[in-house]
C-alpha cells in the first residue's frame, strides 16, 4: 500500500518535498510508473507528473513543470515531488499512485493503485 506524506502549510512562494512510500515489504517502486495527483475541494483530480518504471521518462503537466521534479530514491524505495514556487492554487491534497512501467504520462485511469493522500496548504 502507498503512503504520501510531507505536505503541511506553507507559505505562497516557499517549498516542500513530498515522499511517496510502500507499507509493505517485496513491493519495488522501481517495478512501476509511479504518478502524483491532487484534488483541491470541488475539483476533479489533476494528473501533475509521473516517472516511468522502465526508462525514467518525466512527464510533467503545464500547471507545474518548471516548479515541480519527481524523482526516485532506488535505495530507499521511495519517490518524491519537490515542489517549488508554491501558489495559493497549488492547495489540495496530493496523492501518489503506481501504474504499469510503460506508463508515460499521468493520466489518472492509467495508475491503478493509489494511497492516502497529504494535504498542502499554501497561504499567507
Amino acid at each position: 500500500q502507498l503512503q504520501a506524506s510531507g505536505g503541511g502549510l506553507v507559505q505562497p512562494g516557499g517549498s516542500l518535498r513530498l515522499s511517496c512510500a510502500t507499507s509493505g515489504s517485496g513491493f519495488n517502486l522501481d517495478r512501476y510508473a509511479v504518478g502524483w495527483f491532487r484534488q483541491a475541494p470541488g475539483k476533479e483530480r489533476e494528473g501533475l507528473t509521473s516517472i516511468s518504471g522502465n526508462n525514467e521518462i518525466k512527464y510533467y503537466a503545464d500547471s507545474v513543470r518548471g516548479r515541480f521534479t519527481v524523482s526516485r530514491d532506488t535505495a530507499k524505495n521511495m519517490v518524491y515531488l519537490q515542489m517549488n514556487n508554491l501558489r495559493p492554487d497549488d492547495t489540495a491534497v496530493y496523492y501518489c499512485a503506481t501504474g504499469l512501467p510503460g506508463v508515460v504520462v499521468a493520466v489518472i485511469e492509467w495508475f491503478t493503485s493509489w494511497g492516502q493522500g497529504t494535504q498542502v496548504t499554501v497561504s499567507s
